[in-house]
């Protein structure tokens, strides 16, 4: 039976435990590995991985060994309940003996579970799992999870009470990251609200959503993108003392300054440009940066990105003979002064 995209996160969810097999492919391995481990956790329970009610086997060992699928899926366990037999990246070159298990396969046998990569319409695999009357096919597609999706995974982390602001901060990560660092983050998350009655906000999110490299400059980003030019020589002789690199900063505080320009010349204005941003940006952070955009407009920050790139240009001549990081700070204080003059 082939498992449609609407209905196999349900069975994923609560496979039959009766079925003779599950095939899952798809181009995106972790995305795959994920439906797998959530099917094979579903169908054996938390104890089947002790009590050896699962037999693993990679396609090279499935290929040395052809008929260890088929004494696998025959195979009486010590302990009583579900069993899988569960075959590791198959290819269509595995056809034969994976198949050959599946007609071998008699009631009380341990399910067999295949995962894939791509598999076309004519490949032998896809065709013999839809068209058992006891097995499933599911292609598993890059989209990112769905509300529904979120919502479930949400409740499985213990974490129940969404503020409708921090659901949609979810559904711009899940967006942007890959599956297995979407779900870490929803594990940090369950694990930061542990024991916490309040609702899940955006500026839970904001804490435990993975940083990027910018984020760790944002300091003295936002004192000259909030003209406090005062500011800038301590927190430059800080950087100085950390081994900040004039190009690392330089780089930076362009992209920053674009991310700005982009938002400001956004035809919805500056906070629907923020929020098209990828990655996205989340809490306190976002609201920092729509303030930013609004109060520089697009004209200066188009001006600011100018004096930047002439910057970068001085800092890679060869012929130049100034301190690089003095460059860069006596352009972070022209940005600043710009902002102040308006």
């Amino acid at each position: 039976m082939k498992l449609a995209p609407r209905d196999a996160p349900a069975y994923f969810a609560k496979p039959d435990p009766a079925a003779a097999g599950l095939l899952i492919y798809g181009n995106d391995a972790m995305r795959v590995a994920l439906r797998r481990q959530e099917a094979i956790a579903a169908l054996i329970g938390p104890e089947g991985e002790e009590e050896m009610r699962a037999t693993r086997m990679s396609a090279a060992e499935l290929r040395k060994d052809p008929a260890r699928l088929l004494d696998a899926v025959k195979a009486q366990g010590f302990f009583p309940g579900p069993r899988v037999a569960f075959v590791e990246d198959a290819t269509e070159a595995l056809a034969a003996p994976i198949l050959a298990a599946l007609d071998e396969w008699r009631e009380g046998d341990a399910q067999i579970v295949v995962t894939a990569g791509a598999l076309k319409p004519a490949s032998k695999l896809r065709k013999a799992f839809e068209a058992h009357p006891s097995a499933r096919a599911a292609a598993i597609y890059d989209d990112p999870p769905s509300r529904d999706e979120i919502q479930t995974m949400l409740a499985k982390a213990g974490l129940r009470d969404v503020a409708p602001d921090a659901m949609a901060d979810l559904l711009t990560l899940a967006r942007a990251l890959d599956p297995g660092d979407f779900r870490q983050t929803l594990e940090k998350l369950a694990l930061y609200k542990l024991d916490d009655g309040a609702p899940l906000t955006p500026g839970d999110i904001a804490l435990c959503a993975p940083v990027s490299t910018e984020a760790e400059l944002d300091e003295v980003l936002n004192i000259v993108a909030e003209a406090r030019s005062d500011e800038i020589g301590p927190i430059m002789k800080r950087l100085r003392a950390q081994g900040m690199q004039p190009v690392t900063l330089c780089i930076t505080a362009t992209r920053h300054f674009r991310t700005l320009y982009t938002a400001a010349a956004d035809p919805g204005g500056p906070s629907q440009g923020i929020a098209r941003m990828r990655p996205p940006v989340f809490g306190l952070r976002r609201d920092r940066m729509i303030r930013q955009a609004q109060d520089w407009g697009a004209a200066r920050l188009e001006q600011a990105l100018g004096v930047l790139t002439d910057t970068d240009l001085h800092l890679r001549s060869a012929g130049q003979s100034a301190p690089q990081m003095a460059l860069v700070e006596r352009a972070l204080i022209r940005l600043a002064m710009i902002r102040a003059r308006g």
